[in-house]
């Protein structure tokens, strides 16, 4: 006669190391100068990507984006100002429309094969109440809730066998590195901006033609934003290109840098456990 156990445990399940190990490697961003009313979120992911994501790189997109379009705006003129905040928010928009496309496609692969429930993590979920102060920091957070939600859909095809392990692997470096390419983005616009603020205070100090700094903002040929002298790369699509500071060069003068150490800061590395 065969025996029933109710609630046997046969193995060991997570129960908050994981997201203690994470939370441990968190870029530490200091806000104490961030003097903005920010509205309270309660967030909570669930898979791997999603959580990292958030951890590495929420902070620091939430500091340069406000650097970008406060701090900048007491030294810069407005209107150069806002093109650099527009060319974010139209490669954020980029991001999530590639991300809406691929929920859509896997919820359509979950139906044509019959799939009527998706993978579930033994991890806890990570819940975090979070301060959002911009609308490019809503904006990211929305990106990171959307490939949290993506990350069961895919596991659960590739469990079925709908989708290869390699097809997996793809698509998912690939959503994660455009993700994290936005809040790359916006550090690099923040140093170019902080530069070029540091290059009028310098003109100004010595009689120059600040116009002419190097690091200046510019509308592009095709309705983008440029930077000239020492700026190079694309922060986004060719509709909204624009070229990026180049951070190699640490001979810049910092003495109108408010938030140089948070707004520059690099990102933690890519770590062995769960990031591929």
């Amino acid at each position: 006669m065969a025996t029933k156990f109710s609630g046997a445990q046969i193995v060991k399940t997570d129960e908050g190391a994981v997201n203690a190990r994470i939370l441990a490697r968190e870029a530490k961003v200091d806000f104490r100068r961030v003097e903005a009313a920010s509205i309270k979120v309660v967030t909570r992911l669930t898979s791997a990507e999603g959580k990292r994501l958030f951890v590495r790189f929420f902070s620091t997109l939430q500091l340069n984006a406000h650097f970008i379009s406060v701090l900048a705006r007491t030294r810069l003129d407005s209107d150069d100002v806002a093109k650099v905040e527009a060319a974010i928010k139209a490669r954020i928009d980029t991001v999530a429309e590639a991300l809406n496309k691929a929920i859509d496609g896997a919820e359509a692969l979950f139906q044509a094969n019959g799939i009527t429930s998706s993978a579930t993590y033994d991890t806890q979920a990570l819940e975090i109440e979070v301060g959002i102060i911009s609308s490019t920091g809503r904006r990211y957070l929305d990106l990171i809730g959307k490939i949290d939600q993506l990350m069961p859909l895919l596991q659960t095809l590739e469990i079925h066998e709908v989708i290869t392990t390699q097809a997996l692997d793809i698509q998912r470096a690939t959503l994660k590195r455009q993700v994290r390419d936005v809040a790359n983005s916006a550090r690099s616009l923040a140093t170019g901006l902080r530069r070029r603020m540091n290059a009028l205070a310098a003109s100004a100090a010595g009689g120059g033609n600040a116009s002419a700094s190097p690091g200046a903002v510019r509308a592009g040929e095709d309705g983008g934003v440029e930077g000239d002298g020492d700026t190079e790369g694309d922060l986004a699509e060719p509709e909204a290109r624009v070229v990026l500071v180049d951070l190699a060069d640490d001979a810049v003068d910092r003495s109108v840098d408010p938030l140089e150490s948070e707004a520059s800061m690099p990102e933690p590395g890519e770590g062995p456990e769960g990031d591929r």
